[in-house]
């Protein structure tokens, strides 16, 4: 892990990420002093569950992992974040510690944001706070979908729908299989590594799904589909 401070304002601005484009020069050069960018390398863990939390990250570029360690050697794994998308949003509003545990999938660049600074740039620029709920709007409806799935589903169809979660249009340009063991899709679909073999290889055989090495193509969205709902 590496860490160098983000210079204010300038000729920068254009690279700045997508969200932080709605928000002026003079309060993105308030935030800049605020703020610290980080590599991490693929495998490095950004934090842990439980430990405090004085910050707010933002993913410059790469993939996060972000999961629950449910037990000794247990995870549930909850999302993956790509660039544009933050981490620990939750403690700008009272959370002293993270609830959730993250790692890089891949070297991933994030800016280690002052809490009070994005708070308050929340509070006087409502188009960018829009813009930041709609992204969390978005992590808390998969987080809805995760919880159902695991109260009734059986394990194909648990399996069916963390492949329809991994092969989302969002991941379309980053090949995330690449960066997944069995056991992180197992992780996904609360289910053992060795099911998760076993269940691949029956959705092959039918048609449903093409495996070449660690990559995984879904042949019949519509069948994988089916089975998420049936399952």
């Amino acid at each position: 892990m590496s860490n160098k401070n983000i210079p204010q304002g300038g000729p920068g601005r254009k690279e700045e990420p997508d969200c932080f484009q709605l928000i002026s020069k003079q309060e993105l050069d308030s935030l800049s002093e605020n703020r610290t960018q980080i590599t991490y390398l693929k495998g490095e863990t950004i934090f842990k569950q439980g430990a405090f939390a004085p910050h707010v990250l933002f993913i410059q570029s790469g993939l996060v992992k972000v999961y629950l360690q449910t037990g000794k050697g247990k995870a549930q794994n909850l999302w993956i974040l790509r660039s544009g998308d933050f981490l620990g949003f939750s403690t700008l509003f009272g959370e002293k510690v993270y609830s959730y545990s993250a790692v890089a999938l891949k070297d991933s660049e994030l800016l280690m944001i002052d809490k009070r600074s994005l708070k308050g740039l929340l509070q006087t620029n409502p188009e960018f706070g829009f813009r930041i709920t709609s992204k969390n709007y978005n992590s808390e409806n998969h987080l809805m979908e995760l919880v159902a799935s695991l109260s009734y589903k059986q394990m194909r169809g648990k399996l069916a729908s963390a492949l329809i979660y991994l092969t989302s249009e969002v991941f379309i340009h980053e090949s995330v299989f690449s960066h997944l063991s069995r056991q992180d899709i197992a992780d996904f679909a609360s289910i053992s590594v060795e099911s998760v073999i076993k269940f691949l290889k029956e959705f092959e055989k039918e048609g449903i799904i093409a495996l070449e090495n660690k990559n995984i193509e879904v042949v019949d969205p519509q069948r994988l589909k089916l089975i998420s709902e049936t399952g």
